[in-house]
């Protein structure tokens, strides 16, 4: 799970638009979560506000994982290196914003990145995670 710029920040940050829940609770809950219905998967956490630590890390795991859930953050909008990136990466790749950028400013509403992975899930909050998870162990088991 990657997460990008700024969202060492949830809890803290415009909680009227993120939410009051941090990174480190929603880590919590989602090895909690697969403790208890997948003890068997593991799930390794990144969390950077710098675009080039998205894109080595991404470029530097493309047999390390089965799975990608990615939070993006604002480089969603803007970042082509990126959406490069995402779009090489081989295993399956879910999208996560907690806000809904369609509803927001208009810069917002240009998400780059949502083209280069299976699934988008927007404006569910913290619970996005856990659905992006879901997504991924039903429709990618083998």
């Amino acid at each position: 799970m990657l997460n990008g710029p700024n969202l060492d920040l949830l809890g803290e940050r415009e909680a009227e638009i993120y939410g009051s829940t941090n990174l480190k609770s929603i880590e919590g809950s989602l090895f909690s979560w697969l403790e208890n219905n997948h003890p068997e998967v593991g799930l390794d956490f990144l969390q950077t506000n710098s675009e080039s630590v998205l894109i080595d890390k991404l470029n530097s795991s493309h047999n390390a994982y089965n799975g990608l859930i990615i939070n993006p953050g604002a480089l969603a909008h803007y970042s082509v290196a990126l959406r490069d990136s995402l779009k090489a990466f081989p295993a399956p790749k879910v999208e996560v914003h907690i806000s809904n950028p369609i509803a927001r400013e208009n810069f917002r509403q240009t998400m780059l990145t949502a083209g280069a992975v299976n699934a988008v899930i927007l404006g569910m909050g913290a619970y996005g995670y856990l659905l992006a998870l879901q997504y991924l162990l039903k429709t990618y088991q083998h």
